[in-house]
């Protein structure tokens, strides 16, 4: 039996607006994706199939019938993808609302999103991470690529980020990864003497592409990236680029990696372009 009360169903409703049958902006396929990938269930088995069928009714079926740990998945995974899956940001009443329910639930405690603008990086980081990014440029050319991961690592940690190592899946590796804005970003790292051009690009994109619709990406060249790459790449993809010059700015400003990467999520978004860098994003 459901442990949502009739005041947090109506609540939920309102805010994810299901006056109309929809749940947010979900498509059919990325609503049945999302509750078989999050969730665990199948939103689209004949068991849910109340009412007229929609989304808005799906879900009202699942909730009337989902354990506590289910709602907690759903709402989680609800305040990790909003921003995939509505046309707008999240309101602070609705990320309320979600953590109220999961911790309700038992979820525990959630901590607050990151907020821009987090002040200056204190001034012995930013020059030991200066310090280690020039240990990397030094190192010999076969370990390098494992140093810069590695350094990146380190970085993400001492930003406050939620880093994960290198890890590999069938057929493919992948980097790492971070969480920042409760959004998950996967991590392609490249240290070679060469800016990298669309092809490297168009394979991390495909890397995207076999997870979840709300994965985002970030791919880090210490050498750049071509002009004609970046234009062959196109716009409107789900990454955003940085390279070495960047995290040198970054430190140099002692700007925090949460707010660097915003104003470049901010810039794809308005423009389409994977790459803006950090100089013409902030005046120095």
């Amino acid at each position: 039996m459901s442990s949502l009360t009739h005041i947090e169903k109506q609540k939920l409703e309102r805010e994810l607006g299901m006056n109309g049958g929809y749940v947010l902006k979900f498509s059919n396929r990325s609503f049945e994706e999302f509750f078989r990938e999050v969730v665990g269930v199948e939103i689209f088995d004949p068991r849910f199939n109340a009412g007229s069928g929609s989304k808005a009714n799906r879900m009202r079926a699942f909730w009337s019938t989902a354990s506590d740990i289910q709602h907690q998945k759903l709402l989680s995974g609800l305040l990790d993808g909003w921003s995939i899956y509505a046309d707008t940001p999240i309101t602070d009443s609705a990320r309320a609302l979600l953590q109220q329910i999961i911790v309700r639930l038992g979820g525990g405690v959630i901590v607050p999103p990151q907020k821009a603008n987090l002040g200056l990086l204190d001034a012995a980081l930013a020059q030991r991470l200066t310090t280690r990014l020039l240990e990397v440029s030094s190192a010999a050319p076969q370990q390098r690529g494992y140093d810069f991961e590695r350094y990146l690592r380190e970085l993400f940690d001492a930003y406050g980020l939620s880093a994960r190592a290198s890890f590999r899946l069938t057929g493919e590796q992948i980097d790492g990864s971070f969480v920042m804005h409760n959004e998950t970003y996967l991590l392609e790292a490249k240290w070679q003497n060469s800016p990298t051009g669309a092809g490297d690009l168009h394979v991390f994109e495909g890397k995207l592409r076999e997870k979840a619709n709300w994965s985002r990406g970030l791919f880090v060249s210490n050498s750049g990236f071509t002009i004609d790459g970046l234009e062959a790449f196109g716009r409107g993809k789900r990454m955003v680029c940085m390279d070495g010059f960047d995290l040198s700015e970054m430190l140099r400003l002692r700007r925090h990696f949460s707010d660097i990467m915003e104003a470049k999520v901010r810039r794809a978004a308005e423009t389409g372009s994977p790459f803006v860098p950090v100089r013409d994003l902030f005046i120095s």
